[in-house]
């Protein structure tokens, strides 16, 4: 059962468009990658399903329920967190007190600091020191751990490995089986398109604001995502949607 959709999605800056009717789908409890070239609309599209960017209601739903263009803060109290492009921490709170910012809007759910603790211990041994002091990788482990602390039922994720060691990578993305084994729903927006290939059940590509390729994961070859991802036109295969 889909939990986020989408249907002929359009996005605008000003007179400037940046999303050409997309259609997307996020089942329950699956992982579906973003990827594309630097402007080709990843991270507009999360911010038109979270509200940072104004779209028309029915383009976008979440439960079956219209929401595109509700409030930012509304649609958290739903069930949708973000983990944004670049961490975003407060640099005056400490990692703990960033964590607890993510439990603003009261739902109920799994996720409480202990069990984050469990899950990137390093944070725990960090937690009294201020959020950006620590390295990169660390960083973004308090920018998951806060969007978790809001126990959504669908995670954004925006450039997770974005300038990290290959290492560090593989440690945020080896916790992401326990984040979606409850049932979570996740979206990542990814640039390493292997990376991406392999944590995700379905890719979808953009180009230029457009969806120029989707299929399974498993299913696409190599020269078919990099056709998409540089706007050639890929040849179809079994499970691709070009």
């Amino acid at each position: 059962m889909s939990i986020v959709t989408t249907h002929g999605l359009q996005a605008f800056y000003g007179d400037a468009q940046a999303l050409f009717g997309i259609d997307f789908r996020l089942d329950e409890g699956e992982l579906v990658a973003v990827i594309g070239a630097n402007g080709a609309g990843k991270s507009t599209f999360l911010k038109s399903l979270t509200g940072l960017v104004k779209v028309p209601g029915d383009a976008v739903r979440f439960d079956g329920r219209p929401i595109g263009g509700m409030p930012p803060g509304q649609i958290v109290k739903l069930g949708l967190a973000m983990v944004p492009e670049g961490r975003r921490l407060f640099p005056s709170l400490s990692v703990e007190e960033n964590l607890l910012m993510g439990a603003f809007a009261g739902r109920k759910g799994p996720w409480t600091l202990e069990r984050l603790y469990r899950m990137f211990p390093i944070l725990e041994q960090k937690k009294r020191n201020p959020g950006t002091a620590l390295s990169g990788g660390q960083q973004q482990m308090v920018a998951i751990g806060r969007a978790l602390m809001g126990n959504p039922r669908v995670l954004l994720c925006d450039e997770l490995s974005l300038g990290l060691a290959p290492i560090v990578i593989k440690e945020i993305y080896d916790a992401m089986p326990t984040i979606t084994g409850e049932g979570m729903s996740v979206i990542i927006v990814e640039q390493d398109v292997m990376v991406a290939q392999r944590v995700s059940r379905r890719i979808y590509c953009f180009q230029e604001g457009r969806v120029s390729l989707e299929g399974a994961s498993n299913a696409l070859s190599r020269e078919q995502i990099s056709q998409a991802y540089f706007g050639l036109e890929a040849p179809a295969a079994e499970g691709a949607h070009a």
